[in-house]
């Protein structure tokens, strides 16, 4: 719902949100954080071992993989010191137990936030679009002595149907598929580093993302193409399906639950602000010993990136339809910093202006102004280019969908429940009062 947490955009979490690594720590699970962290404040979010951009380079914590990987290194070294000073004391104070010395270690909860692939031509221009020049051995930028760079042409790439087809786009997926490789890598490194550490054979490891590709159509959107993550699951106790793909609907809500699962730690029941809080995704164990059934619904919600981009837009996908409830609908679509700096946005603008074919699906204009309900049926229109809300056949579909959606946000505590044309009172029945706004 809340957007950027750095800088001038300043969102926060309520102080009294009980956050993943609290719940962890009050648990006594050893907690530790590399990379970029992008929330607040850090009351909510303490971790007992942090390597972020609060307090360091984001380049450094977040693409300098020879750096993470001795962070990772740091971290499982101090683990284990912990575990040594709890016997050296166990020792002192005569406990004659004769356990493990497994038993004397706390479980971990490690967060590698990698900063690739994201942009940085609107930050950090002199290092490319993407930081793909950065430590690459070149004058001027460093040398990461773990990366290999892998390069690509412009011809080489294999551009997703929602970006338009250009040079310039090109260009500018080969610069992120260079960065890839620095991802891939320092994933490769941390990995190695817990084999090395003696934990590969007793840690969950899950990998995912935080949004799209940073390109138009993808990240900021609730389109597929803004949404569709990596979800890869790794757990030592459930190896029966290992290597398998779920069809299963899935997202980033479910992964608390599938942490919290793994130490047996319960959610607590508490309030916010004056509502009842409760998880609304689910663990993703069971579905590593058989492929679920009933998960095909997810929801996704968007308010605003930067604090300049007011654009709340809702959405669920069920089965194979995917509705989008567009609340500003007659607001042009806000574009953020990084987008609008690069190379693929900035041909797309110049295309238009000079009215020169963009070689994209939709216009630039479709794209900034939307209707309020899109609904899609993603098994015969998967790049979404089809809207059948005002279609009558689907008029079930639609009214289905709607009171679905409308369901979560009620039961989610979504402040935006009755907008754009319904003004929220949550103490009147009923709680929806009209605006006769004309929508």
């Amino acid at each position: 719902m809340y957007g950027l947490h750095q800088g001038v955009h300043h969102f926060n979490s309520f102080d009294g949100v009980q956050s993943l690594p609290l719940l962890l720590s009050r648990a006594n699970v050893h907690t530790g954080i590399i990379g970029k962290k992008h929330v607040g404040p850090g009351s909510v979010y303490p971790f007992d071992y942090a390597y972020t951009e609060e307090n360091n380079s984001v380049l450094q914590v977040g693409r300098n993989i020879t750096r993470i990987k001795l962070l990772v290194r740091k971290f499982f070294q101090t683990h284990k010191e912990e575990a040594v000073e709890h016997r050296r004391k166990k020792k002192e104070n005569k406990d004659d137990a004769k356990d493990d010395e497994k038993d004397d270690e706390r479980p971990f909860f490690l967060y590698v936030a990698f900063h690739d692939t994201h942009r940085c031509g609107h930050s950090q221009p002199q290092y490319g679009a993407f930081c793909e020049k950065f430590g690459n051995g070149e004058m001027g930028m460093g040398r990461i002595p773990d990366w290999t760079p892998e390069y690509y042409t412009p011809e080489q790439v294999k551009v997703p149907p929602f970006v338009p087809d250009t040079p310039a786009a090109r260009a500018d997926l080969a610069a992120q598929y260079t960065t890839v490789s620095r991802l891939d890598q320092g994933i490769g490194l941390v990995l190695q580093e817990l084999k090395d550490a003696g934990y590969d054979n007793d840690t969950l490891v899950i990998y995912s993302s935080d949004n799209g590709i940073p390109f138009p159509n993808g990240r900021t959107n609730l389109y597929r193409s803004g949404t569709a993550e990596p979800m890869l699951v790794s757990s030592p106790e459930h190896r029966g399906r290992r290597g398998d793909t779920s069809q299963a609907y899935v997202s980033l809500l479910d992964i608390t639950p599938t942490i919290l699962d793994w130490f047996s730690v319960p959610y607590p029941a508490y309030s916010l602000p004056g509502a009842p809080v409760h998880l609304t995704g689910r663990s993703l164990l069971p579905a590593l010993i058989a492929e679920p059934r009933s998960w095909n619904t997810v929801y996704g919600s968007q308010s605003l990136h930067e604090v300049t981009m007011y654009y709340p837009t809702r959405s669920v996908h069920q089965g194979a339809y995917h509705l989008l409830h567009n609340l500003h609908y007659r607001m042009p679509f806000p574009i953020d910093q990084d987008l609008y700096v690069s190379p693929t946005f900035q041909d797309l603008l110049n295309r238009t202006r000079l009215g020169e074919p963009t070689h994209w699906f939709k216009s630039l204009q479709q794209y900034y102004y939307r209707e309020r309900w899109e609904l899609f049926d993603c098994r015969t229109d998967p790049l979404e280019t089809r809207n059948l809300a005002s279609d009558p056949s689907h008029s079930g579909v639609l009214e289905s969908l709607r009171q679905s959606l409308q369901k979560w946000q009620w039961d989610t505590g979504d402040p935006w429940v009755c907008g754009p044309d319904y003004v929220l009172e949550d103490k009147l029945e009923p709680h929806c009062r009209p605006l006769y706004n004309g929508l």
